[in-house]
């Protein structure tokens, strides 16, 4: 007798969310550059955001303390998770007591937490794996040049993190959109410390290893290309904005996220935004999203995660299963 395979999703069954505690103000801000925080809130709609000021602690410390607020918030047997993806995964295991789990490293910047769960999805819809940790996190602290407006008020530092289990009724991850442009890389980069430009005496003395931005260009080429991906999803899975109940789109700056929203014709109660609170924190920004609206979200709801690097973009389209 022929045996047919039944069907795994993969569904989120967790989150957890972390924050430093030290938070720079618009306020903070205007006594080193020339800003103001009427400027900044009108220009990006933050109010200020997180940094991890202890020159001894690195993004791991934010992973790991994110893992284990998702573990213990949601009574978790660390053991038990058989995969880990996120920056400093395999230090981030053993401080968790993920003794079982086996690590990749991910990094692809503000995309990294949506590739990841991609990732996440498809390991377990493969059968081979029952929890899988995927933690979008940055401390983009380390790589801000303080004296320069364009980037530094823009930037913070957090973590979040979801788990991947599976079910078979059909909740969970359903299909996604990824596409690459590296012509737009130079809009948005970090000059120096890779193979090209490594470190050295002149790099440093230059500040070629800050992150560098063209806010407009970043600005024109995320509203046009975001739009086009939400459209490729919606249109492939035969939805209308309508149809969708909440939109997490990568919190970079707000005049982009409620542009997206106006052209998918989403009413603003259906557009989840935090980033007031925290700036853009890159990796961290959907999963915290996810963490600080977590109460709203209910089985068979219709999430919509969007994003947009100088580099890469891509949009999925998601239903949201809370099997506890």
């Amino acid at each position: 007798m022929t045996q047919f395979k039944t069907t795994i999703n993969a569904s989120i069954t967790a989150i957890g969310g972390y924050v430093p505690e030290d938070r720079l103000t618009n306020k903070d801000l205007e006594s080193i550059v020339d800003t103001n925080d009427d400027w900044i809130q009108s220009r990006t709609g933050i109010k200020e955001r997180r940094l991890l000021k202890d020159l001894k602690k690195a993004t791991s410390f934010l992973a790991i303390q994110v893992s284990k607020n998702l573990i213990l918030k949601n009574n978790i047997d660390p053991s038990t998770i058989d995969m880990q993806i996120a920056v400093t995964v395999v230090y981030v295991a053993s401080e968790i007591g993920s003794n079982n789990a086996f690590g990749d490293d991910l990094q692809a910047a503000c995309s990294g937490f949506i590739y990841a769960m991609s990732m996440a999805a498809g390991k377990v819809e493969s059968g081979r794996y029952k929890k899988v940790l995927v933690i979008g996190v940055d401390k983009m602290s380390s790589v801000i040049d303080y004296k320069d407006r364009s980037t530094c008020i823009l930037f913070g530092d957090g973590a979040g993190a979801v788990l991947f289990e599976p079910n078979n009724i059909g909740l969970g991850w359903q299909d996604e959109y990824f596409k690459s442009n590296g012509t737009g890389r130079d809009a948005l980069c970090v000059k120096a410390g890779g193979s090209l430009f490594s470190e050295s005496s002149s790099t440093i003395l230059n500040g070629d290893h800050y992150l560098r931005q063209n806010g407009r260009n970043v600005f024109k080429s995320s509203v046009s290309e975001m739009s086009d991906a939400s459209s490729i999803i919606l249109e492939r899975n035969n939805i209308f904005g309508k149809d969708v109940d909440y939109l997490l789109a990568h919190q970079a700056n707000e005049r982009i996220i409620e542009a997206i929203a106006k052209r998918m014709k989403l009413n603003s109660n259906k557009v989840l935004k935090n980033i007031a609170n925290y700036g853009n924190t890159t990796a961290a920004t959907i999963s915290l999203l996810l963490y600080d609206f977590q109460n709203q979200f209910k089985k068979e709801l219709k999430l919509f995660f969007l994003l947009l690097e100088a580099h890469t973009h891509g949009a999925q389209h998601t239903i949201y299963g809370v099997n506890q």
